[in-house]
């Protein structure tokens, strides 16, 4: 989603709220409490889950492996969760041809450096280049080079843009800066 005037153009960044990562974090989560609960019926010698008699998972090994295996799940679950709370790498950019001030702003993990700004003059942006890489999983990321900078990316590495798309976005950045566009 973005937002453009004469002078002004800002794109919103989705962070981790996405609904992929929701239904992940759910998963996970879901199948890790099973998991906890059959290494307990196995020690505690009760049916906390109907469709597995705890007679059929012996403690050691079985018993012992699944609590191990769901536990780490409630781990990564509780990752997720966080990420998702949080809204990692959300943000925006923010080009002003009136300033002649790019800002690039992005939420990051809490510390001392959660707020990510970067600010760039626009006179440096040297090209905004694309980033295509074909095969079993495509990449499609937009960056924009800057002079003694490198560059930094203005998508997302896991959004799958088709090319078209890519390519709109990299004519609107391109056109509204007027720079050129890279291809690699």
């Amino acid at each position: 989603m973005s937002w453009r005037s004469e002078h002004i153009l800002i794109e919103r960044i989705v962070g981790s709220r996405k609904l992929s990562n929701f239904l992940w974090a759910l998963i996970l989560f879901l199948g890790s409490l099973g998991f906890v609960f059959v290494g307990t019926s196995s020690y505690l010698g009760k049916n906390f889950i109907s469709l597995v008699p705890y007679q059929q998972i012996i403690l050691f090994p079985q018993g012992i492996v699944m609590s191990f295996y769901g536990i780490a799940g409630l781990f990564i679950s509780s990752y997720l969760w966080c990420t998702i709370s949080w809204n990692v790498g959300s943000g925006y950019n923010r080009f002003d041809l009136k300033e002649g001030i790019v800002c690039i702003f992005r939420w990051g993990f809490p510390g001392k450096k959660r707020r990510i700004f970067l600010r760039f003059r626009i006179k440096d942006i040297l090209s905004i280049r694309i980033e295509v890489k074909e095969g079993i999983y495509p990449r499609r990321i937009l960056y924009m080079d800057i002079k003694g900078q490198g560059a930094i990316p203005l998508t997302r590495t896991d959004e799958n843009f088709t090319l078209g798309e890519i390519e709109q976005k990299a004519v609107e950045f391109a056109y509204f800066l007027r720079v050129p566009i890279e291809v690699f």
